[in-house]
């Protein structure tokens, strides 16, 4: 208690100290005749000097940063579009940087040299018409330069990509990445949202199976339509007004849903399932060839994602209900970029560049750029797998139709456990115990994938 006292005591002691203080300044500027708007002519060059002092501590400490941590710390582009980008980038930050030093130097220097002096009375400079014309048109130039060299790299990304440009979806949602390969015909497979199975169609691939799937899976799933029924009229399940009222829009919404289906079943066209069959889907790491131009589609399950490639200077937006694209051509592997960073373990990667929920901060995807020759060995196993001797697959192709009919991939049948009451090892002729040698599975690895 008597802490406090002290402290309070203290506190009050410092409030009166500080208003005699006040007016003590106060009586003292009485008896010098001066008001409070005076302001001594050392008090003006003091602060003169100090702008001069600032300007070349700001400049300085602005120059030692570029060069003690670089010009911006983007780091080589890897794409073809990206070096104009970055060349783009570069001119922006060179007019900026311009601008930044001339209207420092000018604020500050005018602000030193032109500092209040005595019987000296400022000049009265209300307007200026070639003034006012001069940093009006000047900046308009440099902003329509600026605006016109964007658009047109805004384009060349965007614009149509030509025949052979690889198309390849890339599928967001909450929290990873899911890559689609247009197959052989090099045409992605249409998709319809309604036919999106979490199990066999992630994708909602339409196909005249996967069609027939989710009629079936509608009416006669665990939560379809005859089931819903099912329990809307069971005298013995006893359901309180809301959760009847739940199931009512809801048994409601899928008969609306199955409509749609039976009518999408009427109007397709079973020519063009061929061209969703053999797209492969990859979920672990995107592989991109050196030199192929690609064209990305991107799709979305739940929220507004993004798909940010940083080192190929590329985003776009991924939106729910829409389809969105762009184009790349990818010009150093994941080698190359490696020897020219010094970095063993260097990646390319993926990121989500919007908040999309509590886990966004680990939705990425590794990229591997590879040759020709490389990449074309990792699409082929894609495609079509690798074969046994026995006619079964040692790996079985990625491909939407394996999805589909896995009965057409038959896997080899996994070698029979042993008998643990026989012994681990036998014995040779001259009691020498052998080993049992386990047999060599050979594996096709892309070079530097991880």
């Amino acid at each position: 208690m008597v802490t406090k006292l002290i402290i309070l005591l203290v506190i009050v002691l410092g409030v009166v100290a500080a208003a005699q203080l006040m007016r003590l300044y106060e009586l003292s500027a009485k008896m010098r005749k001066e008001g409070e708007h005076d302001i001594s002519r050392r008090d003006n060059r003091l602060n003169a000097g100090l702008m001069l002092a600032f300007m070349i501590v700001l400049f300085g400490g602005f120059i030692w940063l570029m060069v003690q941590y670089g010009w911006v710390g983007r780091g080589e582009a890897a794409s073809v579009h990206g070096h104009e980008l970055d060349w783009l980038l570069n001119l922006n930050f060179v007019i900026v940087i311009a601008v930044f030093f001339l209207c420092n130097f000018l604020l500050f220097f005018y602000a030193w040299k032109y500092v209040k002096k005595p019987g000296v009375p400022a000049y009265y400079f209300p307007h200026d018409n070639k003034l006012e014309m001069v940093w009006t048109v000047i900046p308009a130039i440099v902003l329509a330069v600026i605006i016109i060299f964007g658009l047109r790299s805004w384009n060349s990304v965007t614009d149509q990509a030509p025949d052979d440009a690889v198309v390849v979806e890339l599928f967001s949602k909450q929290f990873d990445w899911t890559a689609r390969y247009s197959g052989e015909d090099n045409k992605l497979g249409k998709f319809d949202y309604k036919l999106t199975e979490d199990a066999k169609n992630e994708l909602a691939l339409m196909t005249t199976e996967s069609i027939q799937e989710a009629i079936d899976s509608m009416q006669m799933g665990l939560k379809g339509i005859d089931n819903l029924e099912s329990q809307l009229n069971d005298r013995h399940i006893m359901l309180t007004p809301e959760d009847r009222d739940a199931k009512r829009k809801d048994l409601g919404n899928k008969e609306k849903l199955i409509r749609l289906l039976h009518q999408m079943k009427a109007k397709h066209d079973s020519k063009i399932d061929k061209q969703a069959l053999d797209d492969f889907i990859v979920k672990d790491t995107l592989y991109l060839c050196k030199g192929q131009e690609y064209e990305f589609n991107f799709r979305s399950k739940d929220v507004i994602h993004s798909a940010y490639f940083p080192h190929f200077r590329a985003q776009m937006n991924t939106v729910p209900g829409q389809t969105t694209r762009f184009k790349f051509t990818p010009d150093k592997t994941t080698t190359e970029m490696r020897e020219s960073r010094g970095v063993e373990n260097f990646n390319y990667v993926l990121y989500c560049n919007k908040i999309c929920g509590g886990s966004h901060y680990k939705m990425k995807m590794i990229i591997v750029v590879l040759e020709k020759d490389a990449y074309d060995a990792w699409a082929a196993v894609k495609m079509n797998g690798v074969k046994n001797a026995d006619g079964t697959y040692a790996t079985v192709p990625a491909i939407f139709d394996a999805i589909q009919h896995p009965e057409k991939y038959p896997t080899a049948a996994p070698a029979a456990p042993e008998d643990p009451s026989e012994g681990e090892t036998e014995e040779a002729e001259g009691g020498e115990a052998v080993e049992p040698v386990e047999p060599e599975v050979a594996a096709l690895e892309p070079e530097n994938a991880e």
